[in-house]
């Protein structure tokens, strides 16, 4: 579910992560409790990210975003949470690793069990709310959109009472369905960001918007999402693109 740019990719590595972990600080009791644990897990996390993170592998991105905003809160719930992250952990990494060298459809059926043991034994914790989010996106990169979908529904409902994650993840449904060629569908699930109340990947909501609806023959509507961008959202990472197409128009 992802962009089809690289810069897409980065907007919502750097841009998005600083806000949402903003939205639960990690409280300062919890580091001090067990620093080298918490150190370790985001840093092996982060090294992760960055060695892996190519325009296909945003379920990477994803994970961070989520984890370092929750981190000093779960990780030292109990150890089920624990062995839960680490099992996670050790999937993203055999995951990368074959995709680096095999492509995502070997890496995909190289992982399915083992994202499945953790969603059948911690579905309820918080890594395994993660999981859902980073398994879809596996399943997406597969091109496996309706098992995507399906994953990312449920990860919706885990995220349903924070309104930035939930834009990440309706974004993703987007694009499954556009996956699918169910173009109806994706917009709906662009337009729910669009007219959100979180400003959060509004702009890249527009810009599927505009996208998808060139696709469809509609160019009055594809124009009219171009436009929003370039009035309310002039440093959006598309603004070139789109008043490239509004001029020429």
């Amino acid at each position: 579910m992802l962009m089809e740019t690289e810069a897409g990719f980065i907007n919502l590595w750097s841009g998005n992560g600083g806000i949402m972990a903003k939205k639960k600080k990690i409280a300062r009791k919890m580091l001090l409790n067990k620093p080298d644990e918490f150190i370790t897990l985001t840093s092996r996390l982060f090294a992760l990210a960055i060695k892996y993170k190519t325009r296909l592998s945003y379920g990477l991105s994803v994970l961070i975003v989520l984890v370092i905003a929750v981190a000093g809160f779960s990780y030292f719930s109990n150890k089920a949470e624990t062995r839960a992250f680490d099992m996670l952990e050790q999937g993203m990494q055999k995951y990368a690793t074959i995709m680096k060298k095999d492509g995502h459809d070997k890496a995909y059926l190289a992982v399915e069990k083992d994202f499945q043991t953790i969603l059948d034994k911690y579905s309820k914790k918080d890594a395994g709310k993660f999981t859902k989010v980073v398994y879809a996106n596996i399943c997406y990169n597969s091109g496996n959109f309706d098992r995507a979908i399906a994953l990312y529904n449920k990860a919706l409902h885990d995220f349903k009472n924070n309104r930035s994650y939930e834009n990440i993840i309706l974004s993703s449904l987007g694009y499954s369905y556009e996956g699918n060629k169910d173009y109806n569908s994706a917009i709906k699930y662009f337009e729910m960001i669009a007219s959100g109340s979180d400003s959060i990947m509004k702009d890249e909501a527009f810009f599927n918007l505009g996208r998808i609806y060139a696709a469809m023959g509609e160019n009055e509507k594809s124009l009219t999402a171009f436009k929003k961008i370039i009035s309310d959202y002039t440093d959006s990472i598309y603004i070139r693109l789109v008043s490239e197409r509004a001029a020429g128009s």
